[in-house]
Formats: C-alpha cells, structure tokens, sequence
C-alpha cells in the first residue's frame, strides 16, 4: 500500500495505491490521521488503484467519515475500481459514503 497527499486550502486528495488489509490497516489508519491534522474541509479519497480492501481497511474508511463528519467536513470517494465499488455496496457503505 502507498499513499500520497495534494493538500490546498480547500481539500486533501489522497491517492491509494495497492491493498488496504489487515496487514497494513494501522500504518493506512496512522497515515491518514496525520494528514487530517490539517483540518482541511474536503478530504477526497483517490481509489482508482486501490486493488484490495479488507474490513479492516473498511473501518478505518468508516472512521474517517465519522471524524469529517464531526468537524463539519465531508469526504468524498472517487474512482472505486468495480471490484471495490461491489464490496461497498454489498457492505451497504455505499449509502454511507459519498462516492462520485
């Protein structure tokens, strides 16, 4: 898994690349914490080469929404591949997440 960050003053696009799994969920969780600290208004969460998600990778997705959600901020989804636009939706977190 590798990430990478743009940040302006109006949001975060965050780029994931590889597999989000119970190997790697803490480092991704850690990671994505740190950016956050920020408290930017927009997080965008960049999947197109996001290839794998595991639950654990899931909750940590979960997590974030709730802390946006928290500060007033929203998080947007884009580019799910379709393999992970399935796992979202049969999770039912695609009614959750703001997926474009």
């Amino acid at each position: 898994m590798n990430i990478t960050s743009q940040v302006t003053p109006e949001r975060i696009i965050i780029s994931i690349e590889g597999r989000i799994d119970t190997t790697n969920y803490g480092e991704f969780e850690n990671d994505i914490n740190k950016i956050l600290d920020t408290k930017t208004p927009e997080v965008v969460l960049d999947c197109n080469s996001l290839n794998y998600i595991s639950s654990s990778g899931l909750r940590v997705f979960l997590s974030l929404h709730k802390k946006m959600m928290a500060s007033g901020g929203r998080l947007l989804l884009k580019s799910l591949q379709p393999s992970i636009k399935e796992i979202f939706d049969i999770s039912g977190f695609s009614s959750i997440f703001n997926i474009g």
